[in-house]
């Protein structure tokens, strides 16, 4: 999926950015079923019939949004910078070691829950503390792996399409 062009001469539509999120969030593994898991937890106890088709139907329109995709990109860009040993310091050892005063961390992903209002807020500030399902893999791994910025960019893409699907649930999981 790769392009070299010149200054401007492409700009790329909200599908090819989508689809380059989708394919790298997969290159770092993590599957799309992985954030719907994470989803329907946050809804099943608020969602009469909710299933992972629902989940997966508000986690698409959370990635249709190029907001959403540049946050994604730029934080994952960063880890695999971090991992070849491409930053300068401190900055390459503050991220390699996900320092916990460090914090930007979150804020790129904050960029991603803010659309979606405060249910998203409290819904990312919750996965943040409990790394449920495959944010713990994410967290907890070891080797020269680094996803200081993946696991939170997971949670929000949970809390932003669990607070869509909140806020959409009276509508029938529509628009």
């Amino acid at each position: 999926m790769e392009r070299h062009l010149k200054d401007s001469e492409y700009k790329f539509t909200k599908e090819e950015l989508r689809d380059f999120a989708i394919e790298k969030l997969k290159e770092r593994g993590v599957e799309l079923e992985d954030i719907c898991e994470i989803i329907y937890i946050l809804q099943k106890d608020y969602v009469k019939d909710l299933n992972l088709d629902i989940c997966m139907h508000h986690l698409m329109r959370v990635l249709s949004k190029r907001e959403v995709v540049n946050a994604i990109l730029t934080g994952i860009e960063i880890d695999i910078l971090a991992e070849k040993g491409l930053l300068s310091e401190p900055m390459l050892s503050v991220i390699r070691s996900d320092e916990g005063l460090y914090g930007i961390d979150e804020i790129l992903p904050l960029s991603i829950v803010n659309i979606y209002g405060s249910i998203g807020l409290t819904n990312f500030g919750y996965l943040d503390k409990k790394k449920i399902g495959i944010i713990e893999k994410i967290d907890k791994a070891k080797d020269d792996t680094v996803n200081t910025f993946l696991d939170d960019i997971v949670a929000a893409l949970a809390a932003a399409s669990a607070s869509r699907l909140a806020h959409s649930n009276k509508e029938k999981y529509g628009a």
